[in-house]
């Protein structure tokens, strides 16, 4: 997945595949541990499919943006404004990746690149999921 700020890609680590995600200001990362390569990269066009439909299922207008009202209850007015970074009014593709990124990063605790369940139920991995359902 590319979209200005993150690249997914499989690569294999000690002789396991797993998805390396290469955060905008951070240095490279492993997600998930895979069999195969195919599995890897099955991985991620399935999290990218999955991105880009929640995104589309919100813009309920289809205009490639979303507004405050289409994100209701997701973002509070604060989160909309610092998440709003061409200060549109409006949230593109890449910001809005931009806050997953980030509520991904609040509730991975222990900095290992996977949410285990413990994490998924804390408050920062509930505000994850309020982005991704």
């Amino acid at each position: 997945m590319r979209n200005g700020r993150t690249v997914l890609s499989p690569v294999q680590a000690d002789g396991v595949w797993c998805v390396q995600i290469t955060w905008a200001n951070e240095s490279k990362r492993l997600f998930g541990k895979f069999g195969t390569k195919q599995e890897a990269e099955k991985w991620i066009a399935e999290a990218k499919k999955a991105a880009e439909v929640m995104f589309d299922k919100l813009d309920r207008d289809h205009d490639g943006t979303l507004t405050r009202r289409e994100l209701r209850g997701r973002l509070s007015a604060k989160e909309f404004a610092v998440a709003d970074t061409d200060k549109d009014g409006t949230i593109s593709k890449d910001e809005y990746f931009a806050i997953v990124e980030q509520r991904f990063k609040a509730a991975d605790t222990d900095n290992d690149g996977t949410l285990t369940r413990r994490e998924l139920r804390s408050k920062a991995g509930r505000q994850l999921l309020l982005l991704l359902r």
